[in-house]
């Protein structure tokens, strides 16, 4: 017996239980690939209505389109009537909309330290805590979301769930081995270490603005 196994041992004796399997029912392996359900709360309230209530109060703000196509008139409308840059860096998959009806000029890159806008789509969002879900890839660079002061996002409609539970069984089943990074992103980042006083973009981008997509 190995020292590690010696050491297991007594604690399993001190504590009267015998292998893992026998306290959690069955063996590791197959408890991880399972997943069981925790309990719930009640569920019932309408999904999107709660998500758009969830991201203000994580102090974002939101703007709803019927198609992807119209992302471009929501953000050029978005920057104007914030007096932002009117330039951003964005994923692949909105480098080709109709981005030249409007003045908004971008470049379809990761975003760098001079970047002030970053637009990104989003693998679904949580209704329950108002948080978008973006996994990291080759098309999907994670400094867009990170780096710019103001961060768009843009989720579908039919991507948005109830829950984290919901979340990450939707990653598991389409995705399958995860990504380098999953990013978890509830508003714009904040900070009250400093004297208990709230303050934004400490971390991150001082702004998040999300376009919910019908279609």
């Amino acid at each position: 017996m190995s020292a590690r196994e010696n050491i297991l041992a007594r604690i399993r004796s001190a504590n009267k239980v015998g292998e893992v399997s026998d306290v959690i029912g069955g063996s590791v392996t197959d408890r991880l690939a399972s997943h069981p359900g925790s309990p719930m709360p009640d569920l019932s309230w309408d999904t999107i209505q709660k998500f758009k209530q969830r991201c203000i109060d994580a102090a974002s703000t939101l703007d709803e389109v019927d198609q992807l196509n119209d992302v471009p008139k929501a953000v050029n409308q978005y920057l104007t009537e914030n007096g932002l840059p009117m330039s951003l860096v964005c994923w692949p998959e909105f480098e080709n909309l109709t981005w030249s009806d409007g003045n908004v000029q971008v470049e379809s890159r990761g975003a760098i330290g001079d970047d002030k806008v970053g637009l990104t789509g989003s693998y679904c969002a949580v209704a329950e805590t108002g948080t978008l879900v973006l996994l990291s890839g080759p098309d999907h660079h994670a400094t867009t979301s990170l780096l710019p002061e103001t961060h768009i996002a843009v989720v579908r409609r039919d991507r948005i769930v109830k829950t984290m539970e919901e979340a990450w069984q939707l990653i598991r089943s389409e995705v399958g081995s995860l990504p380098r990074q999953v990013a978890f992103i509830s508003g714009p980042s904040r900070t009250a270490d400093i004297e208990m006083t709230l303050v934004y973009g400490a971390h991150g981008p001082f702004r998040v603005h999300v376009i919910i997509v019908d279609q």
